[in-house]
């Protein structure tokens, strides 16, 4: 797995390329711990990862436990359709645990109800 981040103020930008799975989950969070504390936009861009396993859903939506940065917001971008299929089912079968608004900001959470006309 090859991995890039570009971090520009308060934001970085961390490009895996190749799979994410149990076997490369020590490196994604070795580019997350390396990101200084002031970094309080975090976007994972996926393009590069066409596969994607349960590992990568948890690992998208649980916070290091030594974060140095809590509340540090996690988007993502350049979703392959493997990944995708991944994370609309997490929220189709645990729209709580796994509230897609979260990481796609384009996504109303799962109890957004538009106004009655």
């Amino acid at each position: 797995m090859n991995i890039t981040t570009a971090i520009d103020g308060t934001s970085a930008r961390i490009s895996p390329s190749g799979e994410i799975d149990f076997d490369t989950l020590p490196p994604l969070r070795a580019s997350v711990d390396a990101l200084p504390p002031q970094v309080t936009d975090l976007q994972w861009d996926l393009a590069g990862t066409a596969f994607m396993d349960v590992t990568g859903l948890n690992f998208l939506f649980a916070p290091a436990p030594h974060d140095s940065a809590p509340g540090r917001r996690t988007t993502v971008t350049g979703l392959n359709r493997q990944p995708l299929w991944l994370l609309l089912l997490a929220a189709e079968v645990r729209p709580v645990a796994f509230d897609l608004s979260r990481l796609i900001p384009d996504i109303p959470p799962a109890d957004f109800r538009p106004a009655a006309p």
